[in-house]
């Protein structure tokens, strides 16, 4: 017996990009001193608020079937954060929420998508990408970026890549892993492709509650663009909440069908004690996650100091996310090579940038999820192996 087709659709890259982080946490539970910048699990802990609200709503009895797309004023509460964070009015009816961004990202994809559609998405692209276009039997088309120019989306490069198979371009911004944002204009040029072709804007926002610097700009505050963009996005990263497996999808309301179909098949609703925990992230105004913010981007300044002097390193310091991309190309080794060799001669787990695409070539992903001084240790074991290499 063997295995569907859809299998072999959600495997490739994507997924083997994982080995080196599997390795070390083997490592780890062998007692080893493994530092892991390999996962985006913030170290942080869920703010009490919100845990205690989790608390009182399983006391409560919250441990039944929760409602398809999002309670009402979950929703509401959703459409609310959404829309400061956009900049524009958004109607709880067009709310899904969802088990987490991934699971976002795979319901647009499943809702959008059919056999033989080609899905435009620059380089670098998370990791996961490659295999939710696969699923519904589409293609993703990479469009790479230049990591010397900060990996700026190129929209006259997006506009050569359309074909009459196009059917949507995928956008992360703020990107996973560069940290690099689309800009206004640039936005905008984006925007004036999917009119001029009929394509739908799938844009993945999970980092835009960690600017550091610039401004995030939202596809449904520009003008028309409403009706044909799906944002995605999560508390995950921005309230340390990535194991409540909490996120949410904005829709144009003539999908809402299509969409709670889907989660009818699919989820049957997110655990009702989780939507009550929800409301609570959104709704208040918690220190902790200014906190958390202030702290990733000092980690950020860390290591970009950390390895600044190394001479076949180049660290490309993010204006947003969680995670910095060293440029390794320097040291002769492929990223593979380089992630697996640092593994083992420091005890330093990273993601090869080779995963992401063609722009994330060379380079390696590191997280920002330790404390500052095991971020500190992690530089110095990181310089030492560049050394040894150039030695």
């Amino acid at each position: 017996m063997r295995p569907s087709d859809f299998t072999t659709r959600i495997a490739g890259e994507g997924a083997a990009a994982w080995r080196t982080h599997g390795r070390a946490r083997a490592m780890e539970r062998e007692g080893q001193d493994v530092i892991i910048l390999s996962i985006g699990d913030p170290d942080f802990e869920t703010p009490r608020p919100i845990i205690e609200a989790a608390y009182q709503a399983l006391n409560e009895g919250h441990t039944h079937y929760g409602e398809l797309v999002g309670a009402r004023k979950l929703r509401q509460a959703i459409a609310s954060y959404q829309g400061r964070l956009s900049r524009v009015a958004i109607d709880p009816d067009n709310v899904v929420a969802v088990a987490g961004a991934q699971c976002g990202l795979f319901a647009s994809a499943l809702c959008t998508l059919n056999p033989g559609d080609e899905v435009i998405v620059p380089s670098p692209t998370y990791v996961t990408y490659e295999a939710v276009v696969g699923a519904p039997g589409a293609t993703l088309v990479s469009v790479p970026t230049d990591p010397e120019r900060g990996f700026e989306v190129d929209v006259s490069a997006l506009r050569a890549a359309v074909t009459p198979r196009t059917k949507a371009i995928m956008l992360n911004s703020p990107n996973n892993p560069s940290g690099a944002m689309v800009s206004r204009e640039v936005l905008e040029g984006i925007g004036e492709i999917c009119k001029a072709h009929d394509l739908w804007l799938i844009c993945d926002q999970v980092y835009s509650g960690l600017v550091f610097e610039g401004e995030h700009i939202c596809p449904l505050s520009l003008p028309d663009m409403a009706e044909r963009t799906i944002v995605i996005n999560s508390v995950s990263k921005s309230h340390a909440m990535t194991g409540w497996r909490f996120g949410w999808l904005i829709i144009p309301e003539h999908m809402r069908t299509s969409f709670s179909n889907l989660m009818l098949c699919m989820l049957y609703g997110l655990p009702s004690f989780i939507q009550q925990a929800a409301i609570i992230a959104l709704d208040q105004d918690l220190e902790e996650l200014e906190e958390m913010k202030r702290a990733f981007a000092a980690r950020r300044d860390t290591m970009a100091t950390g390895l600044e002097g190394v001479e076949s390193l180049v660290c490309r310091t993010p204006p947003a996310g969680m995670f910095c991309m060293i440029d390794v190309r320097k040291s002769g080794l492929t990223s593979y090579e380089f992630a697996e060799r640092l593994l083992d001669a420091e005890g330093v787990s990273t993601l090869p940038g080779d995963a992401f695409g063609p722009s994330g070539a060379g380079h390696l992903r590191l997280s920002l999820m330790v404390p500052e001084a095991r971020l500190k240790e992690a530089c110095l074991r990181i310089s030492r192996f560049a050394e040894s290499l150039a030695g």
